[in-house]
């Protein structure tokens, strides 16, 4: 009877794909560790995201592939770690900031906000460490939706004053609406503005972070360009419901993004239907499949839609996102499968840039 050894398991996992990478892990480098204690075997697998999507097909494709190429293993234990891969643009800002998504819509009206906290919420509840950045500087909903109420630390070293983010459901917090004396609007000129986002930047101390979520106000204005033009983006995601209104907004959106090189990490449609509580019928009250149908028109991955439903309004409103508050609910399901998404897709982006850095080696024959 033949041993059970290291190489052996390693050479079973090479048939175990990522789904979404489409190599192997063992090519991928995910393998970090196989331990065996005479017909005892434990591995652990290393993946780019504690909010992997497939995190449960990949560990039970592993048992079976060890299973099958080494049936003399009695135990087989697979434990799934996760290490954030990391955009490889320049850090001279936020150096300690693994990946920064832009949330963005064409039109106000769209739950943009609702879709970036709860968004923010759901990575950090898989574990990965988030801030979330509120940049819609006319109109700060973030606070409220959040329940954050306290002002950010200030920490005054002379030549520079330092905010320390407000931490609220395991986020790092900033926004505007932390800084006004009162509850007024906010009239400042375009300039103004992108500075403000300028200082969110650079004055914060955002510390290590996986992700930083910025909620954008709507359209493709001076705050957006100032953002793509101070960070390089690790990606976007458009917001819009399925109306076409709001997708041709979504659509100018979206071109926005690609002009200035930010890679678009998906579209997102809220607003999708509603389900009578009464009565069980669905509703496509803005139209049906409008969503998808521009992810595809533009050839970038559709992320999932959300439903109209009250529970979620009603959890911005009173701070408590959805994410938090109803844990079991079928939309909380939904928002987590969209975080995935969306953490899987940065993941993708993130190691296709790395490999068309990285030289191709000859083959001999």
């Amino acid at each position: 009877m033949a041993n059970v050894t290291e190489d052996r398991v390693r050479d079973a996992l090479r048939g175990v794909e990522d789904p979404e990478l489409k190599k192997d892990l063992v090519t991928l480098n995910m393998i970090k560790k196989i331990d065996v204690q005479g017909d005892d075997v434990s591995v652990l697998v290393e993946l780019t995201t504690p909010a992997c999507p497939l995190k449960n097909k990949i560990q039970n494709d592993c048992v079976a592939a060890i299973k099958n190429a080494v049936p003399e293993a009695k135990t087989i234990d697979v434990e799934m770690g996760a290490k954030t891969v990391a955009s490889d643009k320049p850090k001279d800002v936020l150096p300690g900031v693994k990946n920064t998504i832009a949330v963005a819509s064409g039109k106000g009206g769209v739950g943009k906000s609702t879709i970036s906290a709860n968004l923010a919420v759901a990575l950090a509840q898989e574990g990965a460490s988030v801030g979330l950045v509120d940049a819609d500087i006319y109109g700060p909903s973030i606070p409220q939706m959040l329940g954050v109420s306290e002002k950010p630390k200030v920490i005054d070293l002379g030549e520079k004053v330092t905010l320390v983010p407000v931490e609220k459901h395991g986020l790092k917090i900033m926004s505007i609406g932390f800084l006004m004396k009162e509850a007024g609007p906010v009239i400042w000129r375009g300039p103004m503005a992108a500075g403000a986002i300028k200082q969110f930047l650079t004055d914060v101390e955002w510390g290590e972070l996986d992700y930083l979520v910025f909620d954008l106000p709507p359209g493709t204005g001076d705050i957006q360009l100032t953002l793509c033009q101070t960070i390089p983006l690790t990606g976007a995601v458009i917001v819009t419901t399925p109306q076409d209104v709001s997708l041709a907004d979504a659509r100018k959106a979206l071109q926005m993004f690609q002009k200035v090189n930010a890679p678009i990490v998906g579209v997102v449609e809220n607003m999708s239907y509603f389900i009578a509580p009464d009565t069980g019928v669905r509703y496509n009250i803005f139209g049906e499949g409008g969503g998808s149908k521009l992810a595809e028109e533009m050839s970038v991955p559709f992320l999932g839609g959300l439903p109209i439903d009250p529970r979620i309004r009603a959890g911005g409103d009173v701070g408590e996102p959805m994410a938090i508050g109803m844990a079991d609910a079928e939309e909380t399901r939904m928002i987590r499968e969209l975080a995935r998404n969306v953490a899987g897709n940065l993941s993708k982006i993130n190691l296709g840039a790395k490999e068309k850095q990285e030289p191709r080696r000859a083959t001999i024959a």
